[in-house]
């Protein structure tokens, strides 16, 4: 039977400030992304969604970001592999204590924003996320784009990894994702966006924006949860996965840490 995790990043409020339908998403997902206070994020939103996580045994992920508040860490930052090394290192620890006190386990890792995108390409900055994750944990699962740096990066670290791909982004050529700022970047109809993700899943191809068929792994899919119509599509999509006989569960099973 083929095997999905459903992910989506969450926590990424501040303060009185909220961002994102939460505690609807949660109920929808197998694993979760928690920003960790850099990109968004604060001590009490970070306690809440590893309770909230627990309570719906949702699989909790940290979710480290650049020091990059007022630009929500989407802004690209000119660190070297130590630097960016150390910054995972810290926001994971963070995350952990929270975990540490409800009594779960960390699961993954998957960074956020700019640090994600810059690190698709840039094989250095992805090993030094790799190395940050495997000096804190070495069973943390690195999550990361299908085919990108990120994941040659945490298997040379000798990290379990996984393939991460998004239902509703067009891709290029060459499996990346197309800028947002490029027309048909991002899907909107519903349909279409299922027939894609079952057959990345079932078939492990994706049409490119360019019309040609590409290969792709997906063990994880990146969903959100920042409107109630997105809520919803998630829900549609789980009921059209399972109609495909397709089983939804968490990022450790997929990539068989735990049978």
């Amino acid at each position: 039977m083929k095997k999905v995790d459903l992910n989506s990043d969450l926590g990424e409020g501040f303060g009185k400030f909220k961002l994102g339908m939460d505690e609807e998403i949660l109920d929808e997902i197998t694993s979760v992304n928690i920003a960790c206070g850099w990109h968004a994020g604060d001590p009490l939103i970070m306690e809440n969604m590893v309770k909230l996580a627990k309570d719906r045994c949702v699989a909790v992920g940290a979710h480290p970001g650049y020091p990059d508040l007022m630009g929500f860490g989407r802004r690209n930052m000119n660190v070297t592999p130590e630097e960016v090394k150390a910054y995972v290192k810290y926001q994971i620890g963070a995350l952990k204590a929270f975990v540490h006190s409800e009594g779960v386990e960390l699961q993954h890792v998957k960074p956020h924003g700019a640090m994600y995108n810059m690190a698709v390409n840039d094989y250095s900055l992805a090993l030094g996320i790799a190395q940050g994750i495997k000096e804190v944990d070495s069973q943390l699962i690195l999550l990361g784009l299908a085919g990108s740096e990120l994941i040659r990066a945490g298997k040379e670290c000798g990290l379990k990894v996984a393939s991460e791909v998004f239902a509703d982004r067009a891709y290029t050529k060459d499996g990346k994702l197309v800028p947002r700022n490029v027309e048909g970047a991002v899907l909107y109809d519903k349909e279409t966006v299922i027939k894609r993700v079952i057959r990345m899943i079932k078939e492990g191809k994706v049409q490119s924006i360019d019309g040609n068929d590409i290969d792709i792994e997906a063990e994880s899919i990146c969903v959100h949860g920042d409107n109630p119509e997105a809520v919803e599509f998630v829900s549609e999509i789980k009921k059209a996965l399972k109609n495909e006989g397709i089983k939804i569960t968490s990022l450790d099973k997929v990539v068989g840490i735990y049978e």
